[in-house]
């Protein structure tokens, strides 16, 4: 697997609207930006220094501009942030997040239709990696 660099909150912010709209300028990056969030031009291109920096994204040129796309897929920056925050926060126990998680949030029917189709899923791959696994 390669190696995901740290991205902070706002760099989050950068990247979801670069992965939703690649490739992009830095104008259009403010343009997208949720109404929330009242960054500078500078502030963006302070952000946008850091990704490049972090090889988060690339660019090109073209004429004037510059159009920045993702070097790094969403899925594979979710993963990494997801494994990170498991280990940071719950020394890397899955059970006890999803334990937590679930005594937090109230779930819809649907919802847990979903999350017991999944845990089907794993319960499965599971039994074909280790066949002689009990459970």
């Amino acid at each position: 697997m390669k190696s995901i660099p740290k991205i902070s909150e706002a760099e989050w912010e950068i990247m979801k609207v670069i992965w939703g709209n690649h490739p992009v300028t830095a104008e259009q990056i403010v343009q997208h930006l949720p109404g929330s969030i009242e960054w500078s031009d500078q502030t963006v291109r302070t952000f946008i220094t850091r990704l490049l920096k972090k090889k988060a994204i690339g660019f090109e040129k073209s004429g004037r501009s510059y159009l920045y796309y993702p070097l790094l897929s969403e899925r594979e920056c979710v993963q990494a942030e997801s494994q990170s925050f498991l280990k940071r926060v719950f020394g890397g126990a899955t059970n006890l997040m999803v334990t937590n998680f679930l005594e937090e949030v109230t779930l819809s029917a649907q919802e847990i239709e979903q999350l017991e189709r999944l845990l089907q899923e794993k319960k499965a791959q599971g039994a074909r990696k280790d066949p002689g696994t009990q459970e």
